[in-house]
């Protein structure tokens, strides 16, 4: 049997000014897309802009999307991204489609790894619903009963760590096998953590920029400024991201404690039996209080209640309604189309107001029965 001929992402054949590959990276108004097979003259990948219709039907190209370039100029290696490939998944901070794994970084020491932050961190994680890994760096700067302090402690809470030093290359070789499996892994974490120290470690020849962490607040300085893809080999992928100290957690109240991998067994098939628990240790929760991070638990979940507090209780803007915690465009009464009982009241023979006037009643009635409009 022939080889099989090459395809476009919607499954049509290419023709010899168009090629797919997957997008690397994401630069001002441009994008580096990696070709699945080299073009002519051994072009492996394309400096490329995005098609006005992408823009106009609000497709947003990711890193890691699979897309279709037309219009190329294999000379000068440009084209235009003119179709993308449905996402088996997508992250929104940072932005990543179709990633396999999430690999959350986070330093020992330099600065001190903080329970509370880390926790925030597993939680966007686990939220995104594919496999989570935990690395910590700056092994090298804790003494051996400190290390196997947190290895338990972080057991308890549902993780096997990767222990690592990108200075010593401590537990370098048996994580680059592990993330060498094919697919698309994410990095993520606060800056100064050595992602990028990481990064160079796994991948040498990257020879990527590194900073300091400030003597003064402990905090890293930001050296990666944007998502790129790196080849690890054996098909594997890993992402640098720009690191941030502050992830947003889960918006749910409700869906956060299954977030959390040391209690998922408790729940059960069922659940717990009290409709809508929240598991704040009131008597005859399935979750209960005596798991490890339920002060964080209950720290995250006060803060998630009081963001959803103060969605629903912000005043819509001008031209705005409030509705579900969320914004809608208030309607100019004058377009709204009357319902069938207003028209039927218009038709007949007792019908004195205008189409126009039942519009504008109706409006007022629905905007009366919602409470007072926003000023």
């Amino acid at each position: 049997m022939g080889a099989e001929a090459p395809q476009t992402v919607d499954g049509s054949s290419p023709d010899s000014a168009s090629a797919c590959g997957l997008v690397v990276a994401l630069e001002a108004n441009f994008c580096r897309v990696a070709l699945e097979s080299p073009g002519p003259g051994g072009v492996k990948q394309l400096l490329c802009v995005r098609r006005t219709r992408l823009g106009k039907t609000g497709q947003q190209i990711c890193v890691g999307d699979r897309v279709q370039v037309e219009g190329v100029d294999w000379t000068s290696r440009r084209g235009a991204v003119a179709a993308v490939a449905p996402r088996t998944s997508l992250l929104a901070r940072p932005a990543v489609a179709n990633c396999n794994r999430v690999v959350v970084v986070m330093a020992l020491v330099q600065p001190d790894l903080d329970p509370i932050q880390l926790t925030r961190f597993l939680l966007t994680a686990e939220a995104t619903g594919v496999q989570v890994d935990l690395v910590l760096t700056k092994a090298d700067l804790l003494a051996p009963e400190l290390l196997q302090e947190w290895r338990q402690r972080l057991g308890a809470w549902g993780y096997e760590p990767w222990l690592v030093s990108a200075q010593t290359g401590a537990g370098i070789e048996p994580l680059r096998q592990h993330l060498a499996e094919p697919g698309i892994a994410v990095l993520c974490g606060p800056s100064g953590v050595g992602k990028s120290s990481l990064l160079n470690a796994l991948v040498p020849d990257l020879a990527l920029r590194v900073g300091a962490v400030s003597g003064r607040l402990q905090r890293g300085r930001h050296t990666t400024r944007h998502v790129e893809l790196f080849a690890i080999g054996g098909g594997g992928l890993l992402a640098d991201t720009p690191g941030f100290n502050r992830p947003d957690l889960p918006p749910d109240p409700g869906a956060l404690v299954g977030l959390f991998p040391e209690v998922r067994g408790r729940l059960g098939a069922g659940g717990c039996r009290f409709t809508n628990c929240l598991h704040q240790g009131d008597p005859g929760c399935v979750v209960g209080s005596d798991w490890p991070r339920y002060p964080h638990y209950l720290q995250c979940l006060q803060q998630v209640l009081a963001q959803e507090a103060a969605a629903q209780s912000r005043p819509a803007e001008p031209g705005l309604k409030q509705r579900g915690g969320r914004s809608e465009p208030r309607l100019d009464p004058r377009l709204r189309q009357l319902s069938r009982k207003r028209q039927r009241q218009a038709d007949g023979p007792q019908g004195e107001d205008s189409a126009a006037d039942l519009v504008a009643e109706e409006a007022e009635d629905r905007d009366l029965d919602r409470g007072p409009a926003a000023p």
